[in-house]
C-alpha cells in the first residue's frame, strides 16, 4: 500500500462508523463494474425459493443447516 493510501486509511479509519460503512460500498462499487439490472429479481427469486423450501419441509434449507453446523461447531456447542 502507498503513503498515501496509508494516509487516506488512516483519516477514514476516524470517521464514524456509518460514513466509514458508507465510504467503503462506494470504494467497493467504483471498482465492481456497472450494477446488475437482473441482480435483485434474481436475490428475491432465491429467497423465494429458500422460503418456499422452509415450508415445505418443515426445516430450513440444507445450506442453513450447514451454515448453523459450522457457527456451533466454531462456538464449541
Amino acid at each position: 500500500m502507498t503513503d498515501a493510501a496509508k494516509k487516506l486509511l488512516k483519516a477514514a479509519s476516524a470517521l464514524p462508523e456509518d460514513e466509514r460503512l458508507e465510504l467503503a460500498s462506494e470504494l467497493i462499487a467504483s471498482v465492481d463494474g456497472p450494477p446488475d439490472g437482473d441482480w435483485e429479481s434474481a436475490w428475491l427469486a432465491e429467497l423465494d425459493r429458500r422460503v418456499e423450501a422452509a415450508r415445505d419441509n418443515g426445516e430450513p434449507a440444507p445450506e442453513w443447516s450447514e451454515v448453523r453446523a459450522r457457527v456451533l461447531s466454531q462456538l464449541g456447542r
